[in-house]
């Protein structure tokens, strides 16, 4: 079964994140809030907490994981970051975007996408979360928490313990989230595309 820590949205408690920290360096799979719903974490390195993950989701090999990252300069030791899409990223994030990239040498090649050795990568703008990554000091592997059969990654911390609570090590409460997506933009080449419109506005990208 797995635990269940109540942290604050504003000002988390530093307790309980280290608490959380511990248990994805042990291997841990977590839930834990971001701005774009609830997410699935695990330690970027741990194949066997990603295959989990993957076994909840039935997520297969052609998948785009997603690197949660502190800020953007630990985004670019990860992600092949050209100077136009440095100045977007530089005044659009955080927020809820997901950046697609080609990734570097750092990024473990079982989380690229098979064919196009991409990476998705976020900086999110939610308290709880960065908290997290700044704990951690290293981006996490991330996936929204969408259920299969499901459009909208699960909103509410007591539905993913009744439905997910024997499958994850920690289900961090952090309030009842909005449950919009975030918005995808691909920069694998020069010019950025839009994927997908969720909750990031698309202006800046267009």
């Amino acid at each position: 079964m797995s635990q269940f820590f109540h942290v604050h949205p504003d000002n988390p408690q530093a307790r309980l994140i280290n608490q959380a920290v511990a248990l994805i360096h042990k291997g841990g799979v977590i839930a834990y809030p971001t701005d774009s719903g609830y997410a699935l974490g695990c330690h970027i390195g741990d194949k066997r907490a990603l295959d989990r993950i993957c076994r909840i989701r039935r997520l297969d090999a052609n998948h785009n994981f997603t690197l949660m990252c502190r800020d953007q300069s630990e985004l670019s030791l990860y992600a092949r970051v050209e100077n136009t899409a440095f100045r977007l990223l530089k005044n659009n994030t955080p927020g809820p975007y997901t950046f697609i990239f080609k990734g570097t040498k750092e990024v473990p090649r079982r989380l690229l996408n098979a064919k196009r050795k991409t990476i998705g990568i976020r900086v999110p703008d939610n308290t709880i979360a960065l908290a997290l990554l700044e704990a951690l000091g290293e981006p996490m592997m991330s996936t929204s928490l969408i259920l299969p059969g499901e459009e909208q990654a699960l909103a509410d911390p007591e539905q993913i313990e009744q439905l997910l609570g024997k499958q994850l090590d920690l289900i961090i409460h952090g309030g009842i989230l909005a449950e919009q997506p975030t918005t995808v933009v691909d920069f694998t080449d020069d010019d950025p595309v839009l994927v997908r419109v969720g909750g990031g506005d698309p202006t800046p990208f267009e």
